[in-house]
């Protein structure tokens, strides 16, 4: 897979990235200055940065759905670079990302995931992955909002499922608290690839699965419950595309 757009925004506003990674700097040195939703807000201006210089637009659909007070997980389908970026940009509330330990070191990924008070998990540490996830699970009860990628890695799948690791919804189990399943269309599109031309992706939030349905189900169940409904969303939207044609 071409990397000319990602490589496009990340080296085509060499002012603006100086520019945030001072003031970036300046929020991490300072806590007791910048609370967690200057810091959010902060990171979300360098996702909009990224999202203009790659040409990407971003239809929103469901926020109803999301719920108003409390913790909660969204777990999305992954596709690419832009995944985590389209979700939380148009996410209002402060939210964390758990993310994968190689990848959140890279340049703005490693800035964002900091400004957002993210957890690394390292795939090779079984240990660390545990530890991980249930320090999110008390977060999470505690209200916070934490998006997750149940896929772990994304390939050259597009608007195609991968294999969903059931050990993350452990979070979900030990926190009690609301899944918000999300469908992500397009994002493949967004930051991968060797083409410049605009691109417009989707974001949908499923309704979500309170505590009490999935109560007493094994993390296998459901995890096959949310990668069931992300697919028939899919599958909905797809089937559609092909009737307008």
């Amino acid at each position: 897979m071409g990397m000319l757009r990602f490589y496009y925004v990340a080296l085509s506003s060499p002012f603006f990235v100086a520019h945030m990674m001072f003031t970036y700097r300046k929020y991490i040195k300072n806590p007791e200055k910048y609370n967690t939703e200057d810091r959010y807000r902060l990171a979300q201006r360098i996702m909009d940065h990224m999202r203009r210089r790659g040409r990407t637009t971003t239809k929103v659909f469901g926020l109803e759905n999301l719920p108003d007070e409390g913790g909660y997980i969204v777990y999305s389908n992954h596709q690419g670079k832009y995944d985590a970026l389209g979700i939380m940009l148009h996410h209002d509330k402060p939210m964390s990302v758990l993310m994968e330990k190689k990848q959140s070191e890279k340049i703005l990924a490693k800035q964002v995931i900091n400004l957002v008070d993210g957890k690394r998990l390292d795939f090779e540490n079984p240990r660390q992955q545990l530890r991980v996830l249930s320090e999110i699970a008390k977060e999470v009860a505690d209200g916070k909002k934490y998006l997750i990628f149940p896929e772990g890695k994304w390939g050259d799948n597009k608007n195609h499922l991968q294999k969903f690791n059931s050990g993350c919804f452990r979070c979900s189990i030990d926190s009690k608290t609301p899944i918000i399943p999300c469908v992500l269309v397009d994002s493949y599109k967004a930051l991968n690839g060797n083409s410049l031309k605009k691109c417009q992706t989707e974001v949908h939030y499923l309704p979500p699965i309170m505590y009490e349905e999935y109560k007493g189900l094994k993390k296998t169940q459901i995890s096959e419950m949310v990668k069931g409904r992300i697919q028939d969303k899919l599958n909905e939207i797809i089937k559609g595309r092909e009737e307008q044609k």
